[in-house]
Parts: structure tokens; sequence; C-alpha cells
């Protein structure tokens, strides 16, 4: 048997959980104080994913750079390869809110979206 444990990352409350592992298999989950806690930890030791944010130039705008982020969750180890891919990006004012600004960011099938708007100077 295997023991993981995590800092659960799914609420405030940032439970001490406990995973006990049978191979690949999740055997218990424990220290969670709420459903989303058991949720997390399966899905953690199984497949971890996260939300990248960051910001992008904006060329023309009343603001320089603009926050993006994923638009889904996406594997943990493209993180790198999505900040990367984001590096030297330009968009044209005006920009909205959910606007796509990199589409398919580094063939992870997920697009990186703005997160606020950007009106022309």
């Amino acid at each position: 048997m295997e023991i993981r444990n995590l800092t659960c990352i799914s609420c405030p409350m940032g439970c001490s959980v406990t995973v006990e592992m049978n191979g690949n298999e999740v055997v218990s989950v424990s220290g969670n104080t709420c459903r989303r806690g058991e949720v997390y930890a399966r899905k953690e030791v199984a497949d971890p994913t996260r939300i990248v944010t960051s910001a992008v130039k904006v060329k023309g705008g009343r603001a320089d750079m603009v926050s993006v982020k994923t638009k889904v969750d996406i594997p943990k180890g493209r993180i790198f390869e999505c900040v990367k891919a984001l590096k030297g990006v330009e968009v044209q004012a005006p920009v909205h809110i959910g606007d796509v600004i990199v589409p398919n960011v580094a063939g992870t099938g997920v697009d990186i979206v703005a997160t606020k708007n950007v009106e022309r100077a």
C-alpha cells in the first residue's frame, strides 16, 4: 500500500487529505471535510490538471496587458509548454472577456481566453 498526503485546493479550507493506494487504485481517501476534497484527491493522484493563468501584451489599448487563462484545466505536465506558447503573444485592442487569444495552446486542445476587457485607447 502506498500513502499519498495532499493539501486539497478545491476550496479555502485547505484540508490535509490522505490517499491510500494499491498500485493505481485508490483504496481510501480521508481527512477531507467536504465531498470536493475526495473528488480532488482521487483526480490528483490519477490525472492531475490545472488552470493556467497569465497575461499577454495588448497593442492600441487602454491597458498594456490583458489577463488570460486556459478555458478548462490542462494536464499538469503541460503547464510549462502552455506558458512558453504565450511568450511573445500580442493582441490588438479591443479585447473582450472570453475572446480566444490562443486556440489549442501547445496542442492541448484547450484555448487561452481573455479574462477582462481592454478597450481601444
